[in-house]
């Protein structure tokens, strides 16, 4: 469960400040996967990040009584000059797993030959987005946080691959996903949210929440 109390946060952006959330409370409970409709830059990327623990709320609080995932994408713990394996092995230890599990599944699935075993930094660009989704994958969570949509690449096969996981990961995990399009939202949430005005309104549905965020823009 990932549970918001009070929280506020907020930016300078040099002309004005920017209200994320303004004393907002919600809970994220395990088993319902919900996705949040916010327009670009209202938030979305801040709010996936404080669930994270990658961002600290200005004001209240943020709980946690569940194994929540970095987002979707996020290379923060990743060392560009060391290698995948060297990477994939230390991400193993700080979430006291199996060193070598963890480096052979995602050797398995990025699925890029000797590249594995050189600096990620001179991976391309599909190369390492294919790694840090493989690094999420490898680690069972409770709670997936994911930033406008889920990850494609130009490799066919490995979106096949990476896709049965995710669904496999999904049956026995809560996902959180943020977008600016309803679209995203469908295949994988039980309910929505509208984050509108610093407040985040909770529905049942996601046809409900389309409603508010359609009205609006």
């Amino acid at each position: 469960m990932i549970e918001f109390r009070n929280v506020s946060k907020s930016f300078w952006t040099g002309t004005q400040r920017k209200v994320i959330l303004d004393r907002a409370s919600f809970t994220v409970r395990l088993g319902q996967s919900i996705g949040i409709l916010a327009p670009n830059g209202s938030g979305k990327t801040t709010i996936i990040n404080m669930m994270a623990g990658l961002e600290k709320p200005d004001e209240g609080q943020i709980l946690r009584s569940s194994r929540v995932s970095f987002p979707l994408g996020f290379m923060g713990g990743v060392v560009n000059r060391h290698t995948g394996t060297e990477n994939a092995r230390y991400i193993a230890r700080l979430y006291q797993l199996e060193a070598d599990e963890v480096e052979a599944f995602c050797r398995w699935l990025c699925d890029i030959g000797e590249y594995f075993d050189m600096p990620v930094g001179t991976y391309s660009q599909g190369m390492r987005a294919r790694f840090s989704f493989a690094l999420m994958l490898a680690i069972e969570f409770d709670i997936y946080l994911i930033d406008e949509g889920m990850p494609s690449t130009t490799d066919v096969r490995f979106n096949r691959r990476a896709g049965q996981v995710l669904r496999e990961r999904l049956e026995r995990g809560t996902v959180v996903i943020v977008s600016h399009q309803a679209k995203t939202l469908e295949r994988y949430c039980s309910q929505a949210a509208v984050l509108r005005d610093g407040q985040l309104f909770l529905f049942d549905t996601l046809e409900e929440a389309k409603v508010l965020y359609d009205y609006a823009d």
